[in-house]
């Protein structure tokens, strides 16, 4: 896939969305392997930025300037006072905004070249003498640079995020005093009143940062769904496994990736594979599914007892030759004719163990263990097994048939449904490209211990896009 993705974000600043949706390729690092991982890469957080330059624009706008007073003495004329109050920023142009890697440490946000605007009144007095008006007050180069520190709660699992430091900078301010005789009075200490509202500025500039990420933007990654129900028998654990780690060039997060089961949450007997996702930067978001996520539902479902289905004769079309009955049995196995005349049979097919998905760089491979057990349906509808009366050699050629025919329609119509995604709130995916990779397990000396046989190679699902298309 060429185009792509992600699409959100209203109220909460944008570029928080796309700051959760983090991270395939991970950290080995981790107290546990992860069974899903999302990463990010430099494309996408530079789609954040332009994204987030809007909301941040109307964050800054709404911080509100203090009332500022003074006094001034002049020769002659002595002392007065004068005040500058009812201050509103009436705009805020952003014009270069960027999120940019630190590793092992979290983002960093900074912006450049900003330009604010400021309306408000002022009045002086010089004993008897008062004078009053209005002035606009230009803003000029303006940087701001914030240290996010990514994180993980270790109790729920949810990524957490804190302004570190934040420090800004204003190149020049100039105030323009009108609509007054005696505004010379105001213009003869204007550097100074300047130089006062520019670290007025300046320092309620990053206390807006700052309460922004705590007020905002950590909210706004508790969104990001933990333990989502599937149905009444299975959820899903999307809880991180490690804090979100960055690098040069991506961003990671490893998430747990695992099924459990409504009525306990008792661990697999499996561990989940390392993964490793390929070195590509071309679309912004990155979604990694190792076979362990998927084995895990596997297990889950088998243990539950869902995995299994009776086929009647009933299911089958009218007009087909094959019937799921003793006389139509009978043209093979005499025998059952014999012994049940005229009676509809009934196959069961379960799974015996849990079933196992392996992923292959040409697709993905399936393997049940399953039970087919064929009953003859006596007249009392009680079941008669007909496993014992030589049916075994004839039951390959009838899953033959049986399998495209039934079972598979009804697992496809199962699978359509599909399974959601950890997506943080007012976040959607477009144009996703699927694809398989097998994935070289790490070796013994880079591990603490040894790998069974069979984990040196593993296979993940990797899923990525880029751009982005859709509705706001």
């Amino acid at each position: 896939m060429r185009e792509d993705m992600a699409r959100g974000l209203h109220d909460a600043p944008r570029w928080a969305s796309l700051l959760v949706l983090v991270a395939v390729g991970t950290t080995v690092t981790a107290a546990a392997n992860p069974g899903v991982v999302v990463r990010i890469s430099q494309k996408g957080l530079d789609y954040a930025s332009q994204q987030g330059t809007a909301a941040l624009q109307k964050e800054l706008k709404r911080i509100k300037i203090p009332d500022y007073s003074g006094s001034f003495k002049i020769k002659l004329l002595g002392k007065g006072r004068y005040s500058f109050y009812s201050m509103d920023i009436r705009e805020f142009q952003l014009p270069s905004c960027q999120i940019s890697m630190v590793p092992n440490v979290g983002l960093k946000f900074s912006i450049s070249n900003a330009n604010i605007k400021i309306s408000g009144k002022w009045k002086a007095r010089k004993r008897f003498i008062k004078t009053s008006g209005n002035f606009d007050l230009s803003v000029e180069g303006v940087s701001i640079s914030a240290d996010l520190k990514l994180g993980s709660n270790s109790t729920s699992g949810k990524p957490t995020v804190t302004c570190s430091s934040c420090s800004s900078h204003i190149n020049r301010v100039h105030m323009r005093i009108s609509k007054s005789r005696v505004g010379w009075l105001i213009r003869l200490f204007r550097k100074k009143i300047e130089s006062t509202l520019r670290n007025k500025l300046n320092s309620q500039v990053c206390e807006k940062v700052t309460s922004s990420v705590s007020s905002k933007l950590q909210p706004y990654f508790q969104t990001l769904p933990v333990m989502t129900k599937i149905d009444a028998v299975a959820g899903i654990n999307y809880g991180l496994v490690a804090p979100p780690t960055t690098m040069a060039e991506t961003l990671d997060v490893q998430m747990k990736g695992e099924f459990y089961s409504q009525n306990h949450h008792n661990p697999p007997p499996f561990a989940p594979p390392v993964m490793e996702f390929p070195a590509a930067h071309d679309h912004m978001v990155y979604l990694g599914l190792s076979d362990y996520f998927f084995n895990t539902a596997g297990l889950v479902y088998q243990q539950a007892g869902v995995l299994k289905m009776t086929l009647t004769d009933d299911m089958i079309p009218k007009e087909s030759k094959f019937r799921l009955t003793t006389k139509f049995f009978g043209n093979f196995l005499p025998e059952v004719a014999k012994m049940f005349p005229n009676m509809k049979i009934q196959i069961h097919v379960s799974a015996s163990t849990p079933p196992h998905l392996s992923v292959q760089p040409i697709g993905l491979t399936f393997y049940p263990a399953v039970d087919v057990q064929t009953f003859a349906v006596l007249p009392n509808s009680s079941l008669a097994s007909l496993f014992l009366i030589g049916m075994v050699e004839l039951m390959q050629a009838i899953m033959n048939y049986i399998v495209p025919t039934f079972v598979l329609p009804r697992v496809n119509e199962k699978l359509e449904k599909g399974c959601p995604l950890p997506m943080p709130a007012r976040v959607q995916v477009y144009n996703m490209v699927l694809q398989p990779h097998q994935v070289l397990q790490r070796s013994q000396e880079m591990e603490d211990s040894a790998l069974p046989a069979r984990s040196h190679q593993t296979g993940g699902v990797g899923a990525g896009g880029r751009d982005r298309r859709g509705p706001q």
